[in-house]
């Protein structure tokens, strides 16, 4: 009976509760409230609704307070309506307080604001001086900064990121990808519609050997991209203790991997490889010519400009990163330089809907290093929807490396 009467009361106080937090000028979050689903759910709705311009795209911080006390709510806890890219209109967050540690006792007391800011396009985060455990210095940069350029089908690119060695090296520069659908798999074989909900930063860079060794500790301070790069290394194995197995293990990795101390030292535990889906759409970048360039025919010429590859490589290693063109969202080397692995098990073809994973294992134990081709391929393999074999994740070939996605929520 005591449990009934702390739950009853915790309703009817969220359900009086209003939080109007909204800027100064458009956009503006408006029609905040909490409620609690009891009795037959432990579930609270936080409901709000956004006024924008309908072709903005905004992000929605969220901070929850138990009375005054600010309250730590984990991503997993949260779930209902992205917080990141969203549209105008009415929205709803759901949050599960069991998933979060919290007694009902708490939601006597709980409330929220809700903070509304224009999308960063691009994340920029600080590799020197790191201490393990530490918040990361990041910076942002944000739609129409003088430092963007806007020419052709290339929008609010940052090609001036080339011109400084150091967000080769000490910093790792990530772009932000949108939300949306995309036709996947080569375009003279059935296409598989795929739709990724929820937008995600990817490196502008495959890892250099100097972000590597930033990270690591181990190899050189150089602008090449990382090659001799197996999958455990980068996330861990199957045989490991705990086992690492994506996707039934989910984003757990082994603390000693690369994506573990890359997330260790930086604070940012959204750090993964990406998956296939991802690394297709990140590449194509909303074209559907054979190149991701937008322009018709399937010539080396075009590859050339584009990516290194067998006809114009210069001596049998990874290249140094950026010195190609950028791809219309402004992300270098996806076609050619070195095979990019996935998060995913080998599976023909990607499967169709929202945001395919794959299967759950492979019988023949291969993860996939996705399509774009390296240093040692033929024209007809450097393709955003063109996969090379399978490979077994301890494989450890020169020309086998990555790029590194901030998963968001």
């Amino acid at each position: 009976m005591k449990q009934t009467r702390t739950v009853k009361t915790a309703m009817v106080v969220l359900l009086g509760f209003f939080v109007l937090n909204a800027t100064a000028q458009d956009p503006t979050i408006t029609d905040v409230s909490v409620r609690q689903r009891w009795p037959w759910s432990r579930l609270v709705d936080i409901d709000y609704v956004l006024s924008c311009e309908t072709t903005n795209r905004m992000d929605v911080t969220l901070t929850a307070y138990n009375s005054a006390t600010p309250l730590t709510l984990a991503d997993e806890s949260l779930s209902g309506d992205t917080r990141f890219g969203i549209s105008q209109g009415a929205h709803r967050i759901v949050w599960d307080p069991l998933k979060s540690n919290y007694t009902n006792d708490i939601l006597t007391r709980f409330h929220v604001t809700l903070t509304v800011t224009n999308s960063p396009l691009y994340m920029i985060v600080d590799l020197t001086n790191l201490v393990a455990g530490s918040s990361a210095h990041v910076e942002y940069i944000y739609p129409g900064d003088t430092q963007l350029v806007t020419v052709g089908r290339w929008t609010n690119v940052w090609f001036g990121v080339t011109n400084d060695t150091q967000y080769k090296t000490d910093k790792l520069v990530l772009r932000r990808i949108p939300a949306g659908t995309f036709m996947a798999g080569p375009e003279e074989k059935t296409q598989s519609r795929v739709t990724l909900t929820r937008d995600f930063y990817v490196s502008v860079f495959e890892v250099t050997a100097g972000q590597w060794y930033r990270i690591t500790g181990s190899g050189s301070l150089t602008t090449s991209a990382k090659g001799s790069v197996t999958y455990n290394d980068l996330r861990g194995a199957t045989n490991d203790s705990p086992r690492v197995d994506w996707p039934s293990t989910g984003h757990s990795v082994k603390p000693s991997s690369f994506i573990g101390q890359l997330r260790d030292k930086t604070g940012i535990s959204g750090f993964d490889l990406p998956t296939e889906a991802q690394w297709e759409y990140m590449s194509r970048a909303g074209t559907t010519t054979h190149f991701n360039d937008g322009i018709a025919g399937s010539s080396t010429n075009q590859l050339n400009e584009l990516g290194w590859w067998f006809h114009n490589r210069l001596g049998g290693s990874p290249h140094v990163v950026g010195l190609k063109t950028a791809n219309f969202w402004g992300l270098y080397d996806t076609l050619g330089n070195v095979f990019e692995w996935c998060l995913d098990w080998s599976a023909t073809p990607l499967p169709a809907g929202d945001d395919p994973v794959g299967p759950t294992s492979s019988g023949s134990g291969k993860r996939i290093p996705p399509h774009g081709g390296c240093y040692y391929s033929q024209v007809g393999d450097c393709r955003s929807s063109v996969r090379e074999v399978p490979y077994l994740p301890d494989h450890p070939a020169g020309h086998f490396g990555c790029r590194v996605v901030i998963q968001l929520p």
